[in-house]
């Protein structure tokens, strides 16, 4: 019987190690492996002087033994969800209520997010996700209600929580005046990353973010989805216990997409937790393992994916309980425009 994920430890070391293509040996945590085939075994090969080369047997006869497939995201996201659900909670939200003069943008939004587990934050533009995300990360201060992040309070003992936070802000400005490598190692110091420390892990992630070659230019010469992944990258030096994303697939290509899926499935499965906002419902269903939906600053929903979904899609669940399908009324004339008077 699957063992739940171990909480995390040693935050100093595992990250950048998970982000560099292997996943983090704590105890009890999921692995992904990569697909190989079996080999074959080399008792079974003709003996004599007619033999072929071990090379040519590999490659002419047919290979015996079960191929491993590689597990879909999907699938691992709902084991992971299911060992998740027994471990303890690492992230909460009690009542959190955010008020903008007239304007509530968060009312008592009370979330628990479990060690290893991949939270998604869906809801309609407006809906006060980023005011949320903001709250939880420590950027913007509640009118009321309470985060705390491994038992520690964000707005009672701020350094103390954040040194166990990462944190890929909306709209993120960077020092961009800075080069790639000095952005990483000026992110590493801030949390109190070691320098020898720092410098391996920044290489480490590089790799991983497939950013090595662009690590000696200015951050203002990249692209969006570069920048984005340096962002990414720096969140996640200093090997926080909780990663807390904003969109962190905008602007990305699909390749590099599919990468940041892989390094943050490793983060869980070596312990640490994510909880992630995306406006991509199939992304959210197919990688994320719990999921809230928020509309007009109100969880109306929350639990595992597939207790939310109840059975539909989550994009079909979403629409009904937000009640947008008849967001085209009222245009048809859109559609005779050669008839119009």
């Amino acid at each position: 019987m699957p063992q739940p994920v171990s909480a995390p430890t040693g935050r100093e070391t595992g990250v950048a190690q998970a982000g560099a293509a292997q996943a983090a040996g704590r105890p009890g945590a999921p692995r992904v492996r990569p697909s190989r085939s079996t080999p074959v075994d080399p008792a079974q090969a003709p003996a004599g002087p007619h033999a072929p080369e071990p090379q040519q047997a590999d490659a002419r006869a047919p290979r015996t033994g079960r191929v491993e497939v590689p597990v879909p995201s999907i699938v691992r996201a709902r084991e992971r969800g299911r060992l998740a659900e027994q471990n303890p909670v690492v992230l909460r939200t009690e009542m959190l209520t955010k008020v903008f003069g007239s304007l509530i943008a968060a009312n008592e939004v009370s979330i628990d997010v479990h060690a290893g587990s991949f939270t998604g934050i869906v809801g309609p533009n407006g809906a006060g996700k980023t005011t949320t995300l903001s709250m939880i990360s420590g950027l913007l201060r509640p009118t009321s209600g309470r985060v705390t992040v491994g038992g520690v309070d964000v707005w009672s003992d701020g350094p103390a929580a954040k040194r166990l936070i990462g944190t890929l802000p909306d709209r993120l400005r960077l020092f961009d005046r800075l080069t790639g490598a000095q952005l990483l190692y000026y992110s590493g110091v801030l949390h109190g990353v070691p320098e020898a420390a720092v410098a391996e892990r920044s290489s480490e992630l590089a790799a991983a973010f497939g950013l090595e070659s662009a690590l000696g230019r200015l951050v203002s010469d990249y692209s969006a989805g570069m920048q984005k992944k340096i962002a990414l990258a720096c969140s996640m030096i200093h090997a926080p216990e909780v990663l807390v994303l904003d969109e962190p697939f905008e602007a990305i290509d699909p390749v590099s997409a599919s990468n940041v899926t892989e390094i943050l499935e490793k983060y869980v499965a070596g312990g640490g937790s994510v909880v992630m906002s995306s406006h991509s419902l199939d992304l959210i269903q197919r990688v994320c393992d719990h999921v809230s939906i928020i509309v007009d600053g109100s969880v109306i929903a929350q639990g595992t994916v597939d207790a939310v979904r109840d059975g539909l899609s989550l994009e079909e669940r979403f629409t009904q309980l937000t009640g947008t399908s008849g967001a085209g009324k009222g245009l048809e004339w859109l559609h005779g425009s050669s008839d119009s008077e």
